[in-house]
C-alpha cells in the first residue's frame, strides 16, 4: 500500500476540494500512518499559530543613522591622517634629497644665514598655529610629534656641529639646518592639512 504524500496530506488538512480528495480522504480513514501524519500535520500547524507575532521596532532608525555617520567621520578622520603622515613622509624624503642632490656652495656662509632665517620662520608660524588652540587628532598628533622628536634630535646634532665650528673644524652645519627647515615645514604642513580637513 502506498501512502500520501506531503502535498495531498497538505490538500486535506486545506479542505481543498481538488480531484482525487475524495479518494484521498479514504485511503487516511483506511491507513493508520497517513491519519497519524495527518494528525501530526495539524498539530505542528496549531503551534505554528500560538506562537506570539514579532515585529521589530520602528524607532531604530535614529540609533543606525548615528552609527553611519559615526563610522563615515572615522573613515574621514583615517584617510586625513594617512594623507598628512604620507605628506610629512614625501617632504622628508624631498628635504634629504634636495640635500643630496645639491651643488657644491661657493658661499656658504650667505646659504647658511638664509636657511637660518627661514627656520626662524618657520618657527615662528608654528608658534601662531599653536596659539590658535586648534583641536587636532590622534593622527595629527602622532606624525606632528614624530616630526617634532626628530627636530629635537637634530637641535642636539646642532649643539655639536656649532661647537665642533667654533673649534675650527668643518661641521657641517648646512645640511643639518637644512634638514631642520625642511622638517619644520612638514610639521607647519601637517597642522594645516588637519585645519583645512576640520574646516571641511
Amino acid at each position: 500500500m502506498t501512502h500520501l504524500t506531503m502535498d495531498q496530506l497538505v490538500a486535506l488538512r486545506d479542505a481543498v476540494s481538488e480531484p482525487g480528495s475524495a479518494e484521498s480522504q479514504a485511503h487516511v480513514a483506511a491507513c493508520a500512518a497517513c491519519a497519524a501524519e495527518l494528525d501530526r500535520l495539524h498539530q505542528r500547524v496549531a503551534r505554528l499559530r500560538a506562537l506570539p507575532t514579532l515585529r521589530p521596532p520602528r524607532d531604530r532608525f535614529a540609533e543606525v543613522g548615528a552609527r553611519v555617520r559615526q563610522d563615515r567621520r572615522q573613515r574621514h578622520i583615517r584617510r586625513a591622517g594617512i594623507g598628512a603622515l604620507a605628506l610629512a613622509a614625501s617632504l622628508l624624503l624631498l628635504v634629504i634629497g634636495r640635500d643630496v642632490m645639491a651643488p657644491p656652495a661657493a658661499n656658504a656662509s650667505g646659504q647658511l644665514t638664509a636657511v637660518m632665517a627661514e627656520s626662524a620662520t618657520l618657527e615662528q608660524a608654528l608658534r601662531q598655529i599653536r596659539e590658535s588652540g586648534q583641536v587636532t587628532d590622534a593622527y595629527t598628533t602622532r606624525a606632528a610629534t614624530t616630526l617634532e622628536d626628530r627636530i629635537a634630535e637634530l637641535d642636539r646634532e646642532l649643539e655639536s656641529a656649532q661647537l665642533r665650528a667654533a673649534s675650527g673644524t668643518d661641521a657641517g652645519l648646512l645640511p643639518l639646518w637644512r634638514e631642520r627647515v625642511g622638517l619644520m615645514d612638514a610639521l607647519v604642513d601637517v597642522h594645516l592639512t588637519r585645519a583645512s580637513n576640520v574646516g571641511l
